[in-house]
């Protein structure tokens, strides 16, 4: 796997290069700003681009727009994009068109290294990693608003899990239940949720996980 990496800190840059590099990732380049992250992915063509939200020179979002743009101009690079604190608007926006290839962690995650390499691993892999912390608030928001009304408490973990980009065997082990009720928790979903049965199961999962987080 080659991975480029984004973040303004040299200490954060050289710590992530050192723990991909024992997880047998190749760091191909290591960028403090958005203009060089784009040029560095068009250079080389990486598996995974790795982006802090905020980046030079006004620190506001330029790293989510890159990374925004790097999905638009190479779909089939995996992003996961790592912030300070938990930014919804950022999140949404990140996730709001496809979620296969996404990750959106806090940066407290990098210190739990086992962690954050399957995040990297499963994001390079396709899969999604969505941190556990803005998954609950993006859930409490849901909460306030309440559009999933129709899904039990079960059903509402179930989906919760399911946009942290966990597998329906992981899921069933995270709440000790068989992969069989896992299956029939997200069938119930996709019913109240008024995903026909007729698109690609696949799909159905992606457009429920992008309702719970945009709602």
């Amino acid at each position: 796997m080659r991975a480029v990496i984004a973040d303004d800190s040299v200490l954060l840059r050289e710590g992530i290069t050192r723990l991909l590099a024992e997880g047998g990732v190749e760091v191909v380049a290591a960028v403090g700003d958005a203009a060089a992250l784009l040029a560095a992915v068009e250079a080389h063509g990486p598996d995974l681009a790795i982006v802090d939200v905020r980046m030079p020179p006004g620190h506001r979002d330029e790293g989510l727009r890159a990374a925004i743009e790097i999905r638009r101009r190479w779909p089939a690079v995996g992003l996961l994009v790592l912030s300070q604190f938990v930014e919804e608007r950022y999140a949404a926006e990140l996730l709001a068109v496809e979620t296969s290839g996404v990750g959106y962690l806090l940066k407290d995650r990098v210190a739990d290294v086992a962690e954050f390499l399957d995040a990297v691993e499963r994001v390079a892999a396709g899969g999604s990693a969505i941190d556990p912390e803005v998954v609950r608030q993006l859930l409490a928001r849901t909460h306030r608003s309440d559009p999933l009304a129709r899904l039990s408490p079960r059903e509402r973990e179930v989906l919760a899990l399911m946009a942290e980009g966990h597998s329906n065997g992981s899921i069933a082990e995270r709440l000790v239940i068989s992969s069989g009720a896992v299956e029939k928790h997200v069938s119930n979903i996709f019913l109240k949720l008024d995903l026909p049965p007729d698109d690609e199961r696949h799909q159905r999962r992606v457009i429920a996980v992008l309702r719970f987080l945009d709602s």
